[in-house]
């Protein structure tokens, strides 16, 4: 699959997710076989006021190359001045944010606001693609209501300015993530443009990634909350596809993935600010298994790494082997 100049492995697609997309987790995800991975969205206005903390959402490692760097805002010349530090910053990629439904989001005229501002969508996205020399995508969700018709609209706009690719997690944006996704509204897109469409929503399980691509002829795939401390969806996902059996993480496995991430994690924010992370993140790393809820309970006496570690190992050696 390819998006403007960039060549992806396979269709798979880590999902931008606020707080969450770190370059840790990212990184993780690029390990087990993720083709392309999206930062957690950055605000266009703190880009440009230079902020110090938006500027830390920059970092980057080359291990986790290709990577997009997913913007939010209203206006076209901060959205155009912040693409081109994203750009000069090292990013492979800039997408822009018009699906978040977050109030505060919203309150800016920003994410799926502008799903309904397309005349100040069409500005922002040319002026973006004018400052690029990069591939520019665009994330979005049906619109404000369940016909799918802002969906196809602001498609076609995206594709007339140039936007390299787009994204689409069929819910409105009334439902946030509730009900179900429309996958059909994937396949509409797919037929009314001819850049590549990444699918996106209710993708829990590899067969779920299968299922999507075979139903809705999307080009990839973008899985999100499925993907939260659960790296393995990227490399199960790639044995299904090539026909082999996927093969469930041990306990072992589990366990040496989860310090990789807190190495990382104490690597790229400092072990105070890391370890303090770690009483709410690992609670990811065994979301589904037994005694989960007992271990999230010992994470908020977590104060250093040798902690961290402690409470991992008593927890994952006593799992049971799996079948």
């Amino acid at each position: 699959m390819k998006i403007g100049t960039i060549e992806l492995d396979n269709p798979l697609v880590l999902a931008p997710m606020a707080g969450i997309t770190q370059l840790p987790l990212r990184l993780l995800a690029r390990e087990h076989g993720c083709a392309l991975v999206v930062s957690e969205m950055v605000s266009a206005n703190g880009l440009t006021h230079r902020g110090k903390k938006t500027f830390e959402l920059l970092k980057s490692d080359p291990a986790e190359r290709p990577l997009s760097v997913q913007l939010f805002g209203k206006e076209p010349a901060v959205l155009r001045d912040a693409a081109q530090i994203v750009q000069a910053e090292g990013a492979d990629m800039v997408d822009i944010n018009l699906g978040c439904s977050v109030r505060k989001v919203l309150k800016q005229g920003a994410g799926v606001a502008l799903m309904q501002d397309p005349k100040r969508l069409e500005a922002i996205l040319k002026a973006m693609r004018g400052a690029l020399a990069i591939p520019l995508t665009a994330k979005l969700r049906s619109g404000w209501d369940g016909s799918g018709e802002q969906a196809v609209a602001i498609a076609r706009i995206a594709q007339d300015c140039g936007v390299d690719g787009i994204a689409i997690h069929p819910r409105t944006a009334r439902q946030g993530f509730a009900g179900k996704a429309d996958w059909s509204l994937i396949a509409r897109l797919k037929e009314t443009v001819s850049i590549p469409v990444i699918g996106n929503g209710d993708v829990r399980t590899p067969e779920d990634v299968v299922r999507m691509l075979r139903q809705t002829g999307c080009d990839a795939v973008m899985i999100g909350r499925a993907a939260v401390g659960n790296p393995w969806i990227f490399s199960e996902t790639l044995a299904l596809m090539n026909g082999r059996t996927p093969v469930t993480p041990s306990p072992a496995m589990r366990l040496e993935v989860a310090l990789r991430y807190v190495d990382c994690a104490i690597d790229h924010f400092g072990e105070p600010r890391a370890v303090r992370m770690m009483r709410t993140h690992l609670a990811w790393f065994v979301k589904g298994l037994p005694g989960a809820a007992a271990f999230r309970d010992t994470l908020v006496r977590l104060a250093t790494r040798q902690d961290v570690a402690d409470a991992l190992r008593s927890y994952f050696e006593g799992l049971p082997l799996p079948d």
